[in-house]
């Protein structure tokens, strides 16, 4: 978040660079710093013949550089935005002979998605020297409620840690699904609100009692009738509900307990940092440590690997999903 804010003010400073190559996983910061160049680099009335976008599977980089050569009419400058350029990783590097002399009016934007240059080749030194290389990368799963957080109160918004949650299970990691669902949030929901599992699931369409999170809680604290009825309300809504995440997301949740068996230090902050989750949640997985011994964590697990292998149609072909859920939940808690 910082680099990206240094970015952003250093373009709002009027510090242009002629080579933007923003790369990497996650597509989020790609598109909204390109889109942040495409928006305000230029007047309105000089974009016309100043700004220009092109896409990766029509062009070819002798077109690119083409048109990055060209003087701008009657502007300052001129800004060349090459969306969606990962399909033209085969032939990237044949642009290091014009990274190394660029063409100083021009401010050249590559949205490289999912792929990365290789740092040892002439193009990424290139461009390091004359421009900026920006790697956005993935967010790990418990990293994404903290970044609805700090995205909601840059807005005047805040949300409860279940709220949060209930959208990283739902949603995963994808930042600009989780965007798209905050923005119709705040669309209907006035400002300084606290955003609770009600407003998600009257406005979003997740359920607040019937979720893979809501799974876990019950299965932690052995709460045999909740688990169930969960997995009923799965079998009814399979689209909405795969087994397949719900085992990966079991999976997770037993491996941290025995990680946390094997932990000397059980204080509730040491707990927090060493499974890294949110310190509101430490208590259950403090208690589902209780609940599950060291032997039967392990157990489990290898049940969970079972299922896993079962959820993806392999010897399980004439199993519904709801019936397999229910037989998994009968392993884990018995």
């Amino acid at each position: 978040m910082d680099e990206i804010k240094q970015l952003v003010a250093a373009i709002k400073k009027g510090d242009l660079k002629p080579i933007y190559f923003l790369m990497g996983e996650e597509s989020y910061y790609i598109d909204k710093i390109s889109d942040y160049i495409e928006d305000n680099v230029l007047e309105e009335t000089e974009k016309g013949f100043n700004q220009m976008v092109l896409y990766g599977r029509d062009v070819t980089i002798d077109d690119i550089v083409s048109n990055a050569k060209r003087y701008p009419m009657m502007a300052e400058r001129q800004v060349v935005i090459v969306k969606e350029a990962q399909d033209l990783s085969r032939t990237i590097e044949q642009l290091a002979k014009y990274a190394a002399n660029p063409q100083p009016t021009t401010v050249l934007v590559f949205n490289y998605k999912y792929k990365k240059l290789d740092k040892r080749k002439a193009l990424y030194k290139a461009i390091k020297k004359i421009g900026v290389v920006y790697e956005s990368k993935k967010l790990y799963e418990n990293q994404v409620s903290d970044w609805i957080r700090r995205t909601l109160a840059g807005k005047n918004y805040e949300i409860s840690p279940k709220a949060a949650q209930m959208l990283v299970e739902f949603l995963g990691t994808d930042l600009s699904k989780i965007d798209n669902e905050l923005n119709k949030l705040k669309i209907v929901l006035p400002e300084g609100t606290q955003i609770t599992p009600e407003h998600i699931e009257e406005n979003i369409g997740i359920s607040k009692d019937y979720n893979n999170f809501e799974l876990r809680k019950a299965v932690g604290q052995r709460n045999i009738i909740k688990a169930h009825q969960i997995a009923k309300y799965f079998a009814e809504n399979p689209k909405d509900n795969p087994m397949v995440v719900t085992v990966v997301l079991l999976f997770g949740f037993f491996s941290q307990l025995l990680q946390l068996h094997g932990m000397s230090d059980k204080n509730p902050r040491s707990v927090a940092t060493a499974l890294k989750v949110n310190p509101y949640f430490v208590n259950e997985y403090i208690e589902a440590a209780r609940n599950y011994p060291m032997k039967k964590v392990s157990f489990i697990i290898g049940v969970l690997r079972e299922f896993d292998v079962k959820s993806k149609g392999v010897g399980s072909n004439s199993v519904s999903q709801g019936d397999l859920l229910k037989e998994l939940l009968v392993k884990v808690l018995g």
